[in-house]
């Protein structure tokens, strides 16, 4: 039978914040800066490389939105050529010199930036990407496993969040390079992953999140959106501080 990619994501400005600056990447679609009330499930063959990112603007500068969805709509474009590690750097350093460029001469959108955390799904592979704070797990049996790697200062003890970041896409006056987190893993039929913006991760802890993946999954994307919606629940439960975007991925057949 033939493998395929099932995608359960929404996007939602929460319950403090009056816009939503995060963006979406699911193959070829885009969801930027619009609020969606329930969440959409997408399905893809897996085959030709099919992005799945969150982009989240950055809050307190100017153009978030706008840089979030320039580089989701950049990820949606050229996804069919991301095909190594490699490509998946020079795309993210692309995308930054993209966000500087649409800034340049625009005072109104000076210092706009964003973070952007995804992956790449390939036969077999897995490439998961992320610059900033916005993040991807791996979904397993025995909880979950953070596979991107937070652009954050160390936190003191007892402080389990930060609204810091020392790496975005964009983000500054002057054009400033990246160092963007790639790695591939294997992909197989049953896996499953959460890429999401810290709208999610800031408000509910991972053991949280963890113990909502857990519950019984029947392997259908009736279950799958099932489990965007709690996670998204989670979040409003907890305050819905800022904008919460998320994409539960699974690896069907």
């Amino acid at each position: 039978m033939a493998t395929y990619i099932a995608v359960s994501a929404l996007s939602h400005e929460g319950l403090v914040r009056q816009h939503n600056e995060d963006s979406l990447t699911v193959g070829p679609w885009t969801l930027c800066a619009t609020v969606t009330g329930n969440p959409q499930t997408l399905l893809f063959p897996l085959g030709p490389p099919c992005v799945v990112a969150v982009a989240d603007g950055l809050g307190g500068h100017p153009g978030g939105e706008v840089a979030s969805a320039l580089v989701a709509r950049r990820l949606a474009a050229d996804g069919a050529g991301l095909d190594s590690e490699e490509a998946v750097r020079e795309e993210l350093q692309d995308c930054n010199r993209a966000v500087y460029a649409a800034a340049a001469g625009e005072p109104e959108l000076a210092a706009m930036g964003t973070t952007v955390a995804g992956l790449v799904l390939l036969p077999g592979r897995a490439v998961s990407f992320n610059v900033g704070d916005s993040r991807v797990y791996q979904v397993a049996p025995d909880g979950l496993h953070r596979v991107s790697v937070d652009d954050s200062p160390p936190l003191p003890p007892g402080r389990r969040t930060t609204s810091v970041v020392t790496q975005t896409l964009g983000g500054s006056l002057g054009l400033t390079f990246v160092e963007p987190h790639v790695r591939a893993a294997p992909l197989a039929a049953g896996d499953r992953y959460l890429v999401c913006s810290d709208g999610l991760t800031d408000p509910v802890p991972e053991e949280e999140l963890a113990a909502l993946l857990a519950r019984p999954h029947d392997g259908s994307d009736r279950a799958d959106g099932r489990a965007a919606f709690e996670l998204w629940k989670a979040a409003i439960a907890a305050g819905g501080p800022d904008n919460i975007t998320l994409a539960l991925v699974r690896i069907g057949e």
